[in-house]
């Protein structure tokens, strides 16, 4: 625990070559929870209930870190810190979750995803890409989130380009089936 929130690791200390991806199931299978928990907790009048995700693979240090005082078994490292600032960058754009582009890299014959952006980290001058974790391949993508997600790979495209008018139009585009999509 690390405050308000949970870092897991995988692959640590017992190697894993899928880590990438089984972080990435673990992510939509606590995202697919949390959905039907919230229906669960509208209905008792409890609070609701949301969680964001960052993953990132990458090197890192792991182990029994700390001296006589405090110790503690943990990993440190850039690859680590940037899972966090991805984890918190969901609140800008407004998703759940989002992978970086190593993770990308690993994990992209598998599962759904959607380029969002490029992000400089503090401590950082090289941007990173990003991407939103949507869903496993073995699942099919709704048809109108789908068309919302085409209109959104056009609208990036023109933003890009610097074609405002005609990127803000994509974007609308992709509101329209999709209305409360945050990265439109």
């Amino acid at each position: 625990y690390e405050g308000d929130a949970i870092v897991a690791i995988l692959g640590i200390p017992i190697e894993l070559r899928d880590h990438a991806l089984r972080a990435c199931y673990a992510a939509l299978d606590m995202q697919k929870t949390l959905v039907k928990l919230r229906e669960k907790w509208k209905k008792e009048n409890r609070p609701q209930f949301e969680a964001r995700i960052g993953i990132n693979s990458g090197p890192m240090i792991a182990g029994n870190i700390g001296g006589k005082d405090r110790f503690d078994y943990t990993a440190i490292g850039d690859s680590v810190n940037l899972a966090a600032r991805l984890e918190s960058a969901n609140k800008m754009y407004g998703t759940k979750i989002i992978i970086s582009e190593n993770t990308f890299k690993e994990v992209n014959d598998s599962v759904w995803v959607r380029e969002l952006d490029y992000i400089r980290v503090k401590g950082k001058t090289k941007p990173v890409r990003i991407y939103e974790l949507l869903g496993r391949k073995s699942e099919k993508i709704d048809p109108v989130r789908s068309s919302s997600l085409e209109y959104f790979v056009q609208g990036l495209e023109l933003y890009r380009e610097r074609n405002w008018v005609k990127a803000y139009d994509f974007f609308q585009r992709a509101l329209q089936l999709v209305p409360n999509d945050g990265p439109s």
